[in-house]
C-alpha cells in the first residue's frame, strides 16, 4: 500500500486526532463517517486481475474493511507514521509482527520484564513450535543489551516503559546497538502512547499500540495496530498475518476505537498530570515499600524518560505495599472509586496485583517481589483517587 495520506500534518495532535481518517459521508453528506458492518463487498466485473489475498480492493472484511482503513489513517497520523496496520488486538499485532519478520533459527532478544503474552509468546511458543531461538535481557541495562544482541539477531523488542514494573528502556541507544548488528528494532509503545513518545522518531523500526488502552480509552473495545515507515515489510504483515492469519478487527471495534481517538490527547494529558500527583502522594505513605513511575526523581529511568517522553509519562504507576497477597488483595477489594480489574488506559482507574507466586516474579528487581500492585491512573478527579486509595490502606490496617 502507499504512503498513508494525512491532509493535517502540518496540524497539532489535538487537531490531527479530531480530523484525520474522518470527512463527509459521500451517500449522506453526514460529518460522521458511518459503521460499515457488511463482511463482503461488490466485486469489478473483470475478475481477471483480482487478488483474493490482497488488501487494495474492498471484497472481504478480512481483507480489510472501511472503518479499519480509516482508523490506520488516523493511528498513522498519531504517531507521524507512514504506515499503519490495525487488527483485533494488541497481542494480534504483535503475533502479526513476529509471525512476518521470523522464521526458524532466527534469533530474538526480548525483555525479561515484558507484557505476559510477549513473555508466552517467546519463552513457549515460537521458540519450541518454530525453532527461534529466544533470549531475554534487561532492557533497562545497556551493557546488558549489548551483551545479548549480537551479530545474526534478526529481531529486538523492548517495551517502554515495561510492563507491570513500568521500566524505562533507551530507545534510540537500543535501536543503535540492534542496527549497528543487523536487527529490527521494535517497541511497545502502549504505556507511552504516542502523545508522550513516538519511538519511529527515535530509530524504531516498527511500533506496536494496543488501541484496547489509552487511544480507546474508554474499556469498550479491542483493538491494536502496527506503525512502521517500511512499507514493503508492512504490505507483507497485510499478506502474511492479516489476510492469511485473519486477526481482523471488527467494523464495530474500529468504529468505537475510532470515537474515542477523538478525545486521547485531551485525556491523556489529564492522566499525565493525575498520574504525577498521585505516584507523588503514593511516595508519602509509609507502608508504601515503593513506587516506581519515570515522572519521579527516585525513578532509575528519571532522567532518560525527560529526553524520550516529551509531555508526560504516561497512566500507569507501579507500587508495593508492605503486605503479603491476601492483604493486598483486601486493599484493591476495599477501594469505592477505583475498579479491581485487569487492563490499563480507561476512562475509570484500575488496579490489579501482581502475586509473589506469579511464575515471572522472579526475573523482576527484588523489591517488585511482594506486595507488588500495577494501577492505571483514569480520568476521575485525582483528589478522589487519593482519598480512596487512603481510605483502603486505612480499611486495611496499612
Amino acid at each position: 500500500m502507499a504512503k498513508k495520506e494525512n491532509k493535517f500534518s502540518d496540524y497539532g495532535i489535538g487537531t490531527q486526532a479530531i480530523h484525520t481518517g474522518t470527512g463527509y459521508d459521500e451517500g449522506t453528506g453526514a460529518v460522521r463517517r458511518p459503521l460499515h458492518m457488511a463482511n463482503s463487498f461488490k466485486l469489478p466485473d473483470d475478475l481477471s486481475k483480482v487478488n483474493y489475498s490482497s488488501t487494495d480492493l474492498l471484497m472481504y472484511s478480512r481483507n480489510g474493511n472501511p472503518n479499519q482503513h480509516w482508523l490506520e489513517e488516523k493511528t498513522a497520523a498519531l504517531y507521524g507514521a507512514d504506515d499503519a496496520i490495525v487488527l483485533a488486538s494488541g497481542v494480534g499485532a504483535l503475533h502479526a509482527l513476529f509471525w512476518t519478520l521470523l522464521k526458524s533459527g532466527d534469533r530474538v532478544v526480548y525483555p525479561r520484564v515484558s507484557y505476559m503474552a510477549v513473555y508466552r509468546m517467546f519463552h513457549e511458543l515460537f521458540n519450541r513450535k518454530f525453532g527461534v531461538d529466544t533470549v531475554m535481557t534487561d532492557m533497562t541495562d545497556l551493557e546488558a543489551v549489548k551483551a545479548a544482541i549480537t551479530p545474526g539477531t534478526r529481531l529486538v523488542h523492548i517495551e517502554t516503559p515495561d510492563n507491570p514494573t513500568v521500566g524505562v528502556a533507551d530507545i534510540a541507544e537500543i535501536a543503535k546497538i540492534a542496527h549497528e548488528n543487523g536487527a529490527i528494532l521494535s517497541v511497545d509503545n502502549t504505556f507511552a502512547s504516542p502523545l508522550n513518545q513516538k519511538p519511529l522518531d527515535l530509530g524504531a523500526d516498527f511500533v506496536v499500540d494496543s488501541l484496547t488502552k489509552f487511544i480507546n480509552g474508554h474499556g469498550d473495545a479491542q483493538g491494536g495496530a502496527i506503525l512502521s515507515n517500511d512499507l514493503e515489510t508492512m504490505d507483507r504483515i497485510r499478506y502474511e498475518a492479516q489476510v492469511n492469519v485473519g486477526a481482523v478487527i471488527s467494523p464495530f471495534n474500529a468504529w468505537q476505537i475510532m470515537r474515542g481517538s477523538v478525545t486521547f490527547p485531551l485525556r491523556m494529558r489529564r492522566i499525565n498530570e493525575s498520574t504525577q500527583k498521585i505516584a507523588e502522594w503514593l511516595e508519602t505513605r509509609k507502608n508504601v515499600t515503593f513506587v516506581s513511575y519515570p515522572g519521579l526523581r527516585s525513578h532509575p529511568g528519571y532522567e532518560l524518560a525527560r529526553r524520550q517522553m516529551k509531555n508526560g509519562c504516561g497512566g500507569v504507576i507501579a507500587f508495593g505495599l508492605n503486605a503479603d497477597d491476601k492483604a493486598v488483595e483486601r486493599f484493591c477489594a476495599a477501594l469505592k472509586v477505583v475498579a479491581f480489574a485487569v487492563s490499563l488506559g480507561h476512562d475509570e482507574s484500575l488496579i490489579f496485583p501482581q502475586p509473589s507466586y506469579d511464575e515471572r516474579i522472579s526475573l523482576y528487581p527484588e523489591k517488585f517481589r511482594k506486595g507488588f500492585i500495577r494501577f492505571s491512573v483514569g480520568l476521575e478527579e485525582p483528589e478522589d483517587i487519593i482519598r480512596d486509595l487512603d481510605q483502603a490502606l486505612q480499611a486495611t490496617g496499612l
